[in-house]
């Protein structure tokens, strides 16, 4: 494993730097040795999110690193848990600093070590001069990096090539309008001052028990930028509310700050007839002296202050609570009994269900689980077979932001608050909503929006990301969509995998296309505007378009469906784009991409899937998501698999509880099969059904060959061949096609009889004309294998002979149970020599040569390719002499 890290508390030239330094180890992982600085920390949750991958140190194997790359530190006390690998056997350190040399550095196999203003300097002369290309969002963020390292190019520090660097960036298309937003401005003496004369004049009030710092000044002249020294003397001294009242040229101006939801600036600008947000505001004070202007400023804090509520006065208590062994069915009817949405579950021992409990909660089951766990005839199971178990517990000391975090950022419905290892209440979506709505002072940044903001901060627009990552004709393609769809008075949308994909910065040409209306109606008034064909499938009322380029495009309704019954086909009725996300597989492919002309590129994100993908999580939107379709097992383990993902621990525990019911043996076969054949299309399957052996799918989709079909070395071995030679066939680019799911189906059924390939096929319900296709083609292989391995033929006329019968998908399933290196050779000659060999005379020449076309005509033929396999012949005179001695006249 190659890590990508850098120092503790990593600043701006740290995250660059490990960002460029990615560029020259693209397949090294990027991960923080510990905290960020708060603006770094801002920067990466609202500008890069998913467009880096920064694992988690927590799921880090340290002892598994052989090669650390440490950017903008050599100090081994600076990395954190990552020193514990310079241990490691062989471990290849590699540094890239600017720091001058201490006491404490370290010495690395590579080191690229520069005295200049910031270490993604040399970073960026090492990729100009590798020409290596960078994008302009990279441009930008470098460019942050050695802005803030050198004090925007001011510090004593500063070198000509922090200079050249940045010119550098500035023609890759560095945006310094981005970079001014986050690098730390330096005070001009002038400034200095004037932040001397406001820590003399500042003033501390408690104001229900929040304190708030007031200051005041008076200036004969306007000063600009007044409002960065407020800033900086926030930071400074580290305060939560800090209010300034300032005169300047005869006018009094209040500017406010706020970090904490208890002093909303806003709010309190307002009543100097100012605007602005929670956070930053301001008001220039009309018909007030600047002792007026006080007092008004200290009765409005007693107005809007509010004490910082916490968890001990927000919870809702007693506890109505049910231990995990509680029947679905009973749930329900405790939950409709006590009229509330979701219940927290406990250990068999708490049996009473309004009196205190053990710390230890299990999870929490909602009504919406429940009603469908009971449509599905599941309401005899325990509750502990579908609750959901990713569920965290606050301390009644918790703050707010806690609170937040949890409900509105993890989506947990239901808060366990515990005191002194005992329930002591909860609190519910409904409890913070009520605060929120009572005191609106109380929102959180993500809600706090002005009227014309537009929606939630899950939906933002990333057309700039759509310009970098998709072609021009593809992007001009969802315009049409967009416009076509405003005027027939639909909304469209991107869904699915392709939104996830952007989002990831990775080509998908699978679009999916959802509206809020008739799909098929759409793609009608489509194709009058693109031309093409269609194909419609009215039960799901969709559409399949293919346009005149050849490119398909699918359309949807938004929909919600339903299931009568467990892994049932879904019941399809007419719905609005939330409802069709929520009913989708994963929440990493529940997003939609607006294409209409007013919204066209603003991001749908209703249920914050955009964490999921950033921590690289596989995870269902429903408890039940399994039970209603099974297949969407094999569907996760694809995607875990295919994009270096997790399933998540509750994802996890439903597939097993799934795996548990048996699901599988009730689900529509051709759909498990499906997915099964997307699986065996993936670069690397192996992966993923060692991944379908651990969740102990075997049992289900090849029983007739247990108790033999196991993981052991051979079998990983036969899929291993299988892979590569599928890979070896593609480098071939032969004009001919293979289908490596048959492949990789021949390869687990290496070591089974052809009836157990006949009944696998015929459970799955796959064509009999393929079973049989596959059974020859075992069957045939098996048999050479064994004949090759005890003898190898001489002569290549007898290896094409032997070979001949096998297709392509036969060739490569001999290839992979070959137990002899000779056998993969001989297979190789055949396929890419041996079998493309003719003679060099036709038909027309045995004419003149005096023979009658016939059964002779194939005879001679026969004989000429193997004497040419055999080099008895080598040219069209040999060939004739073999002829005439071979088949007198």
């Amino acid at each position: 494993m190659k890590i990508i890290t850098t120092h503790l508390n990593a600043d701006f030239d740290g995250l660059a730097s490990m960002i460029a330094v990615q560029k020259l180890y693209p397949d090294a992982v990027m991960v923080f040795s510990g905290s960020q600085e708060k603006t770094v920390r801002r920067f990466i949750n609202e500008t890069l999110q998913y467009r880096y991958t920064f694992e988690k140190l927590k799921h880090i194997e340290l002892h598994r690193v052989d090669t650390l790359i440490v950017v903008d530190t050599r100090q081994k006390t600076r990395i954190g848990d990552f020193a514990k690998c310079l241990d490691n056997p062989g471990i290849s350190l590699h540094l890239y600093d600017h720091h001058p040399n201490n006491p404490d550095t370290m010495k690395g196999e590579v080191e690229h070590i520069a005295l200049v203003g910031a270490t993604t300097t040399l970073l960026c002369q090492i990729l100009q001069k590798k020409d290596i290309p960078i994008s302009q969002e990279e441009a930008t963020i470098f460019g942050i990096g050695i802005y803030e390292d050198t004090g925007s190019l001011t510090h004593l520090t500063t070198t000509p090539d922090d200079l050249i660097a940045v010119a550098w960036l500035l023609e890759k298309g560095a945006q310094l309008d981005i970079i001014s937003q986050f690098i730390s401005h330096e005070l001009t003496a002038r400034q200095v001052t004037l932040l001397h004369k406001l820590s003399k004049s500042a003033r501390s009030y408690m104001i229900s028990g929040i304190k708030i710092v007031v200051i005041h000044l008076t200036l004969q002249k306007y000063e600009d930028d007044f409002s960065l020294i407020v800033s900086r003397f926030m930071v400074m001294e580290n305060l939560n509310a800090l209010f300034a009242l300032v005169s300047m040229e005869g006018r009094l101006y209040l500017i406010a700050r706020s970090r904490i939801p208890e002093v909303n600036a806003g709010k309190i600008a307002r009543d100097f007839n100012g605007g602005g947000h929670a956070t930053a505001s301001s008001a220039t004070v009309r018909g007030m002296t600047l002792i007026e202007a006080q007092e008004k400023l200290i009765r409005s804090f007693h107005r809007h202050v509010k004490p910082q509520a916490i968890a001990q006065e927000m919870l809702s208590s007693p506890v109505i609570s049910i231990p995990e062994n509680t029947t679905i069915r009973e749930a329900n009817d405790l939950l409709t009994r006590y009229n509330v949405t979701v219940l927290p579950v406990l250990p068999k021992a708490a049996t009473k269900t309004t009196s205190k409990h053990p710390t230890v909660v299990l999870g929490s089951i909602s009504r919406r689980v429940t009603e469908k766990a009971i449509h599905h005839n599941l309401g005899f199971c325990p509750v502990s077979d579908y609750m959901t178990t990713d569920i965290k517990v606050l301390p009644l000391h918790a703050t707010l932001a806690d609170i937040e975090e949890l409900i509105i950022e993890n989506r947990q419905r239901l808060i366990p608050i515990i005191h002194e290892q005992q329930l002591e209440g909860v609190i519910t979506r409904t409890d913070l909503l009520n605060m929120l709505v009572n005191d609106p002072s109380h929102l959180p940044h993500n809600l706090d929006r002005e009227p014309n903001q537009g929606i939630r901060e899950q939906s933002k627009n990333v057309l700039q990301l759509m310009s970098e990552t998709l072609d021009r004709d593809l992007i001009i393609l969802l315009r049409t969509v967009g416009e076509v769809a405003e005027t027939e008075g639909f909304k469209a949308y991107a869904v699915g995998g392709f939104v996830r994909d952007l989002l990831m910065k990775l080509k998908n040409l699978d679009l999916d296309i959802v509206v809020e209306g008739d799909g098929i109606v759409f793609a009608k008034q489509l194709i009058k505007k693109l031309g093409g064909r269609m194909k419609t499938h009215k039960r799901f009322i969709t559409a399949n378009v293919i346009l005149p380029s050849g490119f398909k495009l699918d359309i949807a309704t938004a929909r919600l469906e339903y299931y009568e019954y467990p892994a049932a086909l879904p019941t399809v009725e007419l719905s609005s784009i939330k409802l069709d996300l929520y009913r989708r597989d994963f929440s990493i492919n529940a997003m939609a991409l607006q294409l209409n002309p007013g919204q066209f590129g603003t991001l749908i994100d209703f249920f914050n899937c955009q964490n999921d993908l950033k921590d690289r999580l596989i995870k269902v939107l429903h408890n039940l998501s399994f039970v209603e379709d099974p297949s969407r097992i094999l569907r996760a383990i694809r995607f875990e698999k295919r994009l270096d993902f997790r399933i998540s621990r509750h994802a996890d525990r439903l597939i097993r509880g799934a795996v548990k019911m048996d699901l599988f043996g009730k689900a529509t076969n051709p759909r498990l099969f499906t997915e099964l054949q997307h699986i065996f299309a993936e670069e690397n399957p192996v992966l993923a059904i060692k991944r379908i052996a651990d969740f102990n799918l075997f049992q289900f989709l090849w029983p007739d060959l247990l108790p033999n079909l196991k993981i052991d070395r051979r079998f990983l071995h036969i899929l291993r061949q299988a892979q590569s030679g599928i890979s070896w066939f593609h480098l071939l680019y032969l004009e001919e096609t293979i289908e490596p799911w048959r492949i990789y189906l021949l390869a687990i059924m290496a070591r089974s009889r052809p009836k157990q390939l006949e009944t696998f096929c015929e459970r799955f319900q796959i064509r009999q004309r393929t079973c049989q296709e596959l059974t020859t083609q075992k069957l045939t292989a098996d048999d050479l294998g064994n004949r090759f391995y005890h003898h190898v033929p001489e002569k290549n006329s007898e290896l094409r002979r032997m070979l001949a019968p096998l297709s392509n998908d036969g060739l490569l399933y001999l290839m992979a149970i070959a137990r002899k290196k000779e056998i993969k050779q001989l297979v190789s000659l055949y396929v890419t020599s041996l079998r493309n060999i003719k003679p060099l005379l036709n038909g027309e020449d045995l004419k003149q040569l005096g023979y009658t076309p016939g059964e002779t005509f194939r005879k001679i033929f026969s004989a000429l390719r193997d004497a040419q396999l055999d080099n008895a012949v080598k040219s069209r005179e040999d060939e004739e002499a073999f002829v005439l001695k071979q088949f007198p006249l």
